[in-house]
């Protein structure tokens, strides 16, 4: 029976006297062995399981309600010890508090613990050790709580598992996992431990001896809303039990479990996770990711209905010192990405160079927008070189993130995010307006027959996302830069399928004197169709042509007819022609040979500051 006494249970009284004490003082005077006699009858009959027991800790009188809890007779358990009919002294801090109660220093204390009875049974009782009034002795009592036990036992386990698939749910899978991992990094003090108060039992379910490291298999099913969309939600649960059961099978067969085998656990909708403790290495969970591959790839029957689908699992596997709960899953949820990303139907293993990588976009990702507002971009320009004369004609203007934590970063680290993100439209305009108010500068201080052209990079997204019309017709009357002296370059995969908004953008800076250029010509779609129609002036030979032909002992005949014909095709059309990459004199030799433009590469300069283009426009010549 659980519960307690309303008041205290006064087990000796002082010996009578004449007159009679009233209540109050019977109440409160100092117990004798003589008025136990009084209340031995009351304290025999009750329900609640008691003992009094002195300050050394020894049964002075117990009822029957504790015998028959404890399957022995209540007058044999005078003179024993009251901790050990209830293994109070099983671990250190009880074990203290009971001690600071029979000292007279704690008022009281309660603790929960699980009894054998003789007959075998297990049983949970609820201990309480209170002083009995001013006396040196306290009142042990105890209530049979087996029945509350077992009903929180039972509503625990529905609160932590899956009703369709009967696993453990999400929040049971990360009590678990936290538990792993603390046990886990645990190892190295388990000595230190055991030695203070832990039994040989509680140490060794510690998992000492174990590996220290932890693993995790986390997997979704690919096309299961599709499952759900179209055959209903009983059919959809259904499978999922079915692969419940299959993920269960794979993790009990695994060759490489040491104890205990792998909690298996629903994490909501169509995900699973399988944890590893005392993993003993990537291959043990390479060879378990790929049964529960080939486990699932096999068709399901369920209710006359045939299906088949797949898994992308993600595999994660690390030391648990200094791992976190949170973190590891951060690190399962992206190898899974990773896994759809490259095609679904597998399984890949966490990669730290590219999980580090991706951290890199992100951080990139989120501080690319303000970078812009504190002036963390610079420009640096690389010449046009005219292959005839030698001289510069024009610069391309190259952005480069001065980053606070990266260091400067090429445009190829972030022009991409910033066409995903839009942040490319502010960039692309911040990047026009200095390019064109640098170009005017350098014409100031450097007069000239002809002046100095800038080439700038657009990115698609700016075509269609901002004015880019007006943005151009702006900043030129704003710098007074000549549009003649702007080009504007853009991908020959953007400019070729243009229609619509873009074709009209194109056509209206054209008309308005500013150069087109395709960059990076001949990667893309090669529709040469289209260059008789669209307002282009320029056309940049992608590197890739020039570097066939590094030199005249090493000449790729084809790679030079190739960039001939392109060439011979263009002055047709009226459009010049930019060679990049060009690194050699031999390659220059060539391209003048058969009537290139101009030249772009390191042969001539790389990209540099300001200033330094400013010395190179007073040069005579730059040809090799």
């Amino acid at each position: 029976m659980s519960g307690t006494p309303e008041g205290p249970v006064h087990t000796q009284l002082s010996p009578a006297r004449e007159p009679a004490p009233s209540i109050t003082e019977r109440h409160h005077a100092l117990p004798v062995d003589a008025e136990l006699h009084d209340y031995r009858a009351a304290f025999r009959a009750a329900q609640l399981a008691m003992a009094v027991v002195d300050q050394n800790g020894l049964v002075v009188a117990a009822n029957d309600a504790l015998g028959t809890l404890l399957g022995t007779e209540a007058d044999t358990l005078t003179e024993q010890a009251a901790a050990d009919l209830v293994d109070l002294a099983a671990d250190g801090r009880t074990w203290h508090a009971y001690r600071e109660v029979l000292r007279g220093r704690r008022s009281r204390f309660r603790c929960t613990r699980r009894l054998k009875h003789p007959d075998g049974r297990s049983l949970w009782a609820e201990v309480t050790v209170s002083p009995v009034a001013d006396t040196r002795r306290v009142l042990l009592s105890i209530a049979d709580i087996s029945d509350r036990r077992e009903l929180q036992a039972r509503l625990r386990h529905l609160q932590m598992h899956d009703p369709v698939t009967r696993l453990p749910n999400r929040t049971l899978f990360f009590e678990r996992l936290s538990a792993a991992l603390e046990a886990a990094s645990q190892e190295d003090e388990l000595p230190d431990i055991r030695s203070s108060h832990l039994s040989d039992e509680s140490y060794s379910s510690y998992g000492h001896g174990g590996t220290g490291r932890i693993g995790l298999i986390y997997l979704d099913l690919d096309g299961f809303k599709a499952v759900n969309d179209t055959m209903g939600h009983r059919i959809g649960d259904r499978l999922l039990a079915a692969v419940a059961a299959r993920l269960t099978e794979c993790a009990d067969n695994d060759g490489y479990t040491r104890s205990g085998g792998h909690l298996v656990a629903r994490l909501g909708g169509d995900e699973f996770a399988i944890l590893v403790e005392d993993s003993t290495g990537t291959e043990q969970l390479a060879d378990l990711a790929q049964s529960v591959l080939c486990a699932l790839q096999q068709p399901f029957d369920l209710a006359g209905q045939r299906l088949s689908v797949s898994a992308s699992i993600g595999v994660v596997e690390r030391g648990a010192r200094g791992t976190t709960a949170t973190g590891l899953m951060q690190a399962a949820d992206t190898t899974l990405y990773w896994a759809k990303a490259d095609g679904k139907a597998r399984w890949t293993l966490f990669d730290p160079e590219r999980n580090a990588h991706r951290m890199t976009r992100q951080a990139l990702s989120s501080t690319l927008r303000p970078a812009v507002e504190r002036g963390e971009f610079g420009l640096e320009y690389q010449p046009l070189v005219g292959l005839a004369d030698g001289a510069v004609h024009g610069v391309e203007a190259l952005v480069r993130w001065n980053h606070p934590q990266f260091g400067t970063l090429p445009p190829n680290r972030f022009v991409g995010i910033a066409e995903e993100d839009g942040s490319i439209v502010e960039l692309g305009r911040w990047v026009l307006r200095t390019a064109c108010t640098q170009a005017r500068q350098w014409q100031k201080d450097h007069p000239r027959e002809r002046p100095l052209f800038v080439s700038v990079n657009v990115a698609v997204r700016q075509v269609w996302d901002s004015d880019l019309v007006a943005d151009v017709a702006g900043i030129l009357a704003e710098t007074g830069l000549a549009p003649h002296l702007l080009q504007l370059e853009l991908t020959e995969s953007a400019v070729m399928g243009s229609a619509g908004r873009p074709l009209q953008a194109l056509q209206a800076l054209s008309d308005m004197g500013v150069r087109i250029a395709i960059d990076d010509f001949g990667t893309g779609y090669s529709n040469l169709a289209y260059l008789s129609r669209l307002p282009v002036s320029v056309l940049k030979l992608d590197g890739s042509f020039v570097r066939g032909f590094q030199d005249e002992a090493h000449a790729n005949p084809a790679d030079e007819l190739i960039v001939e014909a392109l060439v011979q095709l263009a002055h047709r059309l009226g459009l010049t022609v930019t060679a990049e990459c060009v690194e050699t004199s031999g390659q220059a030799t060539r391209l003048r040979r058969i009537g290139c433009d101009t030249g772009q590469g390191w042969l001539y300069s790389r990209a540099v500051a300001p200033d330094r283009i400013a010395e190179l426009i007073g040069s005579t010549t730059l040809s090799a």
